[in-house]
């Protein structure tokens, strides 16, 4: 006799599942979500599209700036750039404090900066856009104040002296100066340079717009899944995967969370000492 309610309600609920059906939820499933499932483009996984907005001008800070000098071939040296100016910075680069230049992850990142001194300044309204490729290392033989300009904690600009000499007078030699991290307009795609051998990769990733900085790069082949990028220094990357023979994509993160994977830029037959052109930050 105790189940004949049991059997009743659920005869009931049966019922009132005929007259009022559930909505049919899988039809809302994210687009996003089922690309996922499937794998993505090839049967492989996709990076998740974060809309991340564009890299944006930063706070304004003080520091002070120097100068060095050196040419196109030297002014990148930390970062791993070959040739400034070939590369499509020009020489209005900075050597980094160490604080600044974050064990290499700041290299090609922009800076906007501007004179504060109004002895030594050609215009205190002036801005100078330069680029950060190589370090000014700390010198511990002299105190931050009098010599040790790039001595922790102090953030510090050693700008090539043509870029130097478009703000300040060369007599200075220190000046005060106001800077903020400015989004870096760059013409045409990222740029990979594959060298090494088939036992050690080495790429140079460069010409990155947005946040111009890299902080991971993975690589996938025709078999080869993804795989990441160690950094050596600088822009400089390696891997000891076996790349040669195989069609090549990159995947680069820039500092601001953003991604950009550039599909199979390099073909089959490849040769170490080329460049290839990929997709840049927007």
């Amino acid at each position: 006799m105790a189940l004949m309610p049991l059997q009743a309600f659920l005869a009931s609920f049966l019922l009132f599942l005929i007259a009022f059906p559930l909505p049919y939820v899988h039809a809302n499933v994210n687009p996003l979500w089922r690309s996922h499932a499937a794998g993505g483009r090839g049967g492989h996984p996709v990076a998740p599209k974060h809309h991340r907005p564009k890299f944006q001008p930063g706070p304004w800070k003080q520091a002070h700036a120097t100068f060095y000098e050196g040419g196109s071939g030297t002014f990148g040296g930390a970062c791993g750039y070959e040739d400034v100016v070939q590369e499509g910075y020009g020489l209005d680069t900075a050597a980094l404090s160490s604080v600044l230049f974050n064990n290499g992850q700041t290299c090609g990142a922009c800076y906007e900066i501007k004179c504060d001194s109004p002895k030594w300044c050609k215009g205190r309204s002036q801005s100078l856009l330069v680029t950060a490729t190589n370090l000014c290392p700390p010198n511990y033989y002299q105190s931050s104040d009098n010599g040790g300009w790039c001595n922790p904690p102090r953030e510090h600009f050693d700008l090539a002296s043509p870029a130097y000499l478009k703000i300040a007078e060369y007599k200075a030699g220190i000046v005060p100066v106001k800077y903020r991290r400015v989004p870096c307009n760059k013409q045409g795609g990222i740029r990979f340079t594959i060298t090494g051998n088939p036992y050690f990769n080495q790429i140079l990733v460069w010409n990155v717009g947005g946040a111009g900085d890299v902080i991971s790069v993975q690589v996938k082949g025709t078999k080869l899944k993804w795989t990441p990028l160690k950094r050596i220094w600088g822009q400089k990357w390696e891997t000891d995967a076996m790349l040669a023979g195989e069609s090549l994509t990159f995947r680069v993160q820039a500092s601001d969370g953003r991604y950009t994977t550039s599909w199979r830029v390099a073909p089959k037959n490849w040769q170490f000492g080329q460049t290839f052109e990929g997709k840049n930050f927007k």
